[in-house]
């Protein structure tokens, strides 16, 4: 399972890139162009099932959390 995150600044994309790298792989890349983002840094990951809690997201900023499937992104939580 391949999530994208989105984030409102460039220090918050940072941030999370490195709490997440230590729970799975994750890489910094720019936003996808069907996606908007006030930073245009997001973050991809995949979890390793074992490590993953998903009270880590809780407690980090960010602007949506997006599923992968494909070539495709469903918004699963989005805050204004």
């Amino acid at each position: 399972m391949t999530f994208l995150v989105t984030f409102h600044t460039h220090f918050d994309a940072n941030v999370f890139f490195r709490k997440v790298k230590a729970l799975g792989k994750a890489r910094m890349k720019p936003v996808p162009r069907v996606l908007s983002s006030s930073c245009g840094t997001c973050v991809e990951f995949s979890p390793a099932a074992a490590d993953f809690d998903a009270a880590v997201l809780a407690a980090m900023e960010y602007e949506s959390i997006y599923l992968i499937e494909g070539e495709s992104f469903e918004l699963l939580y989005h805050i204004d």
